[in-house]
């Protein structure tokens, strides 16, 4: 990990509002725990963030984000905000999974695994594997498992994660869905539109 870096790293994939900081080396978090409107409280939050470290906007060589899989919403929130602070500000917006994130600093190979509701989890083999939703019983025991961890590890994660691919990043962070979304399409028709 770079150790002139400053980033600010969030994550609203759960219930939660959580940022890291990354200065010269060193992390400094902050986590409120919210269950709705993260939407109305991520952008002052990440300011109070900034301005308790005496930073600016401008100061930041990077953004990182947690890209889920977790709240829909939640998700949708955190990337969209990365990537207009990375568009507003000129700098790179680096989007890390949750569950690389949960397996950050664990003994490889190991199995990331967090909960994902209605009796199912999101797992992924570490190194290699690719991110799956199981029955929570059908998990393998195969490997060690990592994760779940609280907020602030996942995001002071995050932050180190994003930290050392700085050097060679070029994507746009996306969503990582591994279910659709529980909303549905209206079932009514749309309206007609008159001459």
């Amino acid at each position: 990990m770079p150790s002139d870096v400053t980033l600010l790293a969030f994550d609203t994939s759960a219930a939660h509002c959580a940022a890291a900081l990354l200065v010269d080396g060193r992390v400094t978090t902050r986590v409120e725990e919210m269950t709705k409107g993260q939407a109305e409280r991520l952008m002052p939050f990440l300011n109070a963030v900034l301005n308790d470290a005496g930073l600016d906007w401008t100061d930041l060589d990077a953004i990182g984000v947690g890209v889920g899989p977790g709240n829909f919403t939640g998700i949708r929130i955190s990337v969209a905000a990365a990537r207009g602070l990375a568009l507003g500000l000129g700098k790179p917006a680096i989007g890390v999974s949750t569950l690389e994130a949960q397996a950050h600093g664990q003994t490889r190979p190991c199995r990331a695994v967090t909960e994902a509701r209605r009796g199912t989890v999101y797992a992924q083999v570490f190194p290699d594997g690719t991110p799956e939703m199981l029955d929570e019983g059908a998990v393998p025991d195969d490997l060690p498992r990592a994760g779940p961890v609280a907020a602030q590890t996942l995001v002071t994660n995050i932050a180190q994660i994003a930290a050392t691919r700085l050097a060679g990043h070029q994507l746009r962070p996306a969503p990582l869905y591994i279910r659709g979304a529980d909303a549905a399409p209206p079932s009514d028709p749309p309206p007609v539109i008159l001459p």
